[in-house]
């Protein structure tokens, strides 16, 4: 029989963490559907700790290493239910997600919806304080949605998604949409925007409501991550810009978007060269600021 859901886990070395992921897609108010955990070539105990249960509904696959974006393409092509949802391997669904999606999903006729999230540590205790850097980036992306309210505009400034565990599509959606593509640490952002093409004013944004929890590692620091995730970001937001414009108006908008980059290279440059000793504490506060939020490039 056919399931309403398949939820899609790929997992990687993330034993701590993969059975509170499994057990809060068991544990879901709707019942109906299938759980797909892809171990992803993970070298520590994330396959023992899956294959340990016993639900008729979970069912478990073994790759050799080949990246999140080609785990979750395995994904799709296996996942047979109408609906399909997706959780990363060190996230946590609330036990009325799934219901609440299909609900909303059957009001409005949306092809694709995502809800608010709950930052939360690795103990799973909630970051509660609104000073904490990842609540300031998010809560800044949101109130840019919020004044625009415009989904597509919104995601130009910060992905407010802020993950691929906050994603739920119709199949219809997912045909429309593909496979996701190969970039290493923003194939969540690419995807909502090419789902927003691929569905046009059929992608629905719960808002007011936390049903999925992000986990943040805090002990994540600066490294080449944070470079590549954001020259990544500058990709994705270059594509899409000008995706959403017209024709024959996009080599014009993509000469000015990159004069515009390279403007503000040369400012960075002039500034450094007119003020070679910089003030005390600006460099630590830009390396709090960028750690704060560098999770967000480095989780799978």
């Amino acid at each position: 029989m056919t399931p309403t859901v398949s939820v899609i886990i790929p997992a990687y070395n993330h034993e701590q963490f993969v059975g509170q992921a499994i057990e809060s897609v068991l544990q879901q108010s709707w019942e109906d559907l299938e759980l797909l955990v892809i171990n992803d070539g993970s070298t520590d105990r994330t396959g023992e700790v899956a294959q340990g249960y016993t639900d008729s509904r979970l069912q478990y696959f073994y790759q050799e290493n080949q990246d999140a974006f080609n785990t979750l393409n395995r994904g799709l092509q296996l996942a047979r239910g109408a609906f399909i949802s997706i959780l990363n391997s060190d996230d946590v669904y609330t036990t009325n997600r799934l219901e609440r999606l299909i609900a909303e999903q059957k009001r409005t006729g949306a092809q694709c919806l995502f809800t608010d999230v709950i930052p939360i540590d690795e103990a799973g205790r909630v970051w509660e304080d609104p000073d904490f850097g990842w609540n300031q980036w998010h809560r800044k992306n949101r109130e840019f949605y919020f004044s625009q309210n415009d989904l597509y505009t919104g995601f130009f400034h910060g992905n407010f998604m802020v993950t691929t565990s906050n994603l739920f599509l119709t199949r219809e959606a997912v045909n429309r949409t593909g496979g996701f593509c190969s970039l290493r640490y923003l194939h969540d952002y690419d995807y909502i925007f090419r789902v927003m093409l691929a569905c046009p004013e059929q992608v629905v944004y719960l808002h007011d409501e936390q049903l999925l929890m992000y986990r943040i590692h805090s002990g994540n620091t600066l490294g080449e991550a944070a470079i590549t995730g954001r020259e990544q970001d500058k990709e994705v937001i270059r594509k899409y810009l000008l995706q959403g414009i017209a024709s024959e108006c996009r080599q014009r908008a993509a000469a000015g978007a990159d004069r515009l980059a390279e403007l503000e290279r040369e400012l960075c440059e002039v500034r450094a060269a007119l003020s070679p000793v910089p003030q005390p504490g600006i460099k630590d506060q830009a390396r709090a600021l960028a750690g704060a939020i560098v999770n967000r490039f480095i989780k799978r």
